[in-house]
C-alpha cells in the first residue's frame, strides 16, 4: 500500500469537499442511493430464519438486486430472468449457499453462489458484494470491478490479482486491504464501508 497516495487522496478530497461525507453535495448523492432503506430490507428479508422460505428469499434477493443502484441497469434483468428460471433443486442450492455466505461459512457460501450464477453467466461482482455490503455494512465491501483495478494500481496493492471471474480467495484479500487502507484515513471519509469505497472511486477517477 503506498500510504503517502493515500493520505494526498485525502487532502485532496477534505479540500473539495470539506467535512467529508457530510458535505451537503456528498449527502445529496447518498440520498440517491437510499442505503438505509436497502440495508434495511436486506437485514430483515435475509435473517436467518427466513431461509426456511426458500422462495421467499429468491424474490427478496431478486427485489434488492433490481432496487440497488450499484448493479448494472444491464445486469439486472438478466440476473431476475436466470433465478426465475432455477429448478426447485437448484433454487434450494442458490439459497443454502446464501445462507452459508451470510450467516455460516463464508467462503463456502460465496463460491457456491459463484458456481450456480456462473451456470447463467451472471456471477457477477457487484451482485455479489452488493448481497453482501448490503446485509453486513460495517465489516464486507462493495467490488466494482474498473474501481478496483484503478484503486489497487493507484495505491499499489501488489498483493493483490484482480480476476473479473469472482472468488472468495480475492473478497477477503481485497476487503482486508480497503478495511487497513480505512484505518489510515478520518472518519470523515469513512462513515462506512460503502462511503470509504466511494472515496476511493473518486480519488481514481479521472478529474
Amino acid at each position: 500500500m503506498n500510504v503517502a497516495k493515500l493520505k494526498e487522496a485525502e487532502r485532496r478530497f477534505l479540500i473539495k469537499y470539506p467535512g467529508g461525507f457530510l458535505h451537503p453535495e456528498l449527502q445529496a448523492i447518498g440520498k440517491k442511493h437510499a442505503m438505509s432503506k436497502r440495508i434495511a430490507f436486506a437485514q430483515e428479508a435475509f435473517a436467518k430464519d427466513r431461509f426456511k422460505q426458500p422462495q421467499h428469499i429468491v424474490d427478496s434477493v431478486i427485489t434488492l438486486i433490481s432496487q440497488s443502484s450499484v448493479v448494472s441497469l444491464f445486469e439486472k434483468p438478466k440476473f431476475r430472468d436466470y433465478l426465475r428460471t432455477l429448478t426447485g433443486e437448484e433454487r434450494q442450492a442458490f439459497v443454502d449457499h446464501l445462507k452459508a455466505m451470510l450467516h455460516g461459512n463464508q467462503a463456502k457460501g460465496f463460491d457456491g453462489m459463484v458456481a450456480v450464477l456462473k451456470r447463467g453467466k451472471i456471477a457477477k461482482w457487484p451482485i455479489l458484494t452488493a448481497l453482501l455490503i448490503y446485509f453486513r455494512p460495517d465489516s464486507e465491501v462493495f467490488i466494482k470491478p474498473t474501481t478496483a483495478k484503478n484503486v489497487i494500481a493507484f495505491f499499489e496493492l501488489d498483493s493483490l490479482h484482480y480476476s473479473p471471474s469472482p472468488s472468495f480467495a480475492f473478497y477477503r484479500d481485497f476487503r482486508e486491504s480497503l478495511l487497513a487502507m480505512k484505518a489510515r484515513v478520518s472518519p470523515d471519509l469513512a462513515p462506512s464501508n460503502a462511503a470509504f469505497s466511494g472515496f476511493l472511486m473518486m480519488s481514481v477517477s479521472p478529474q
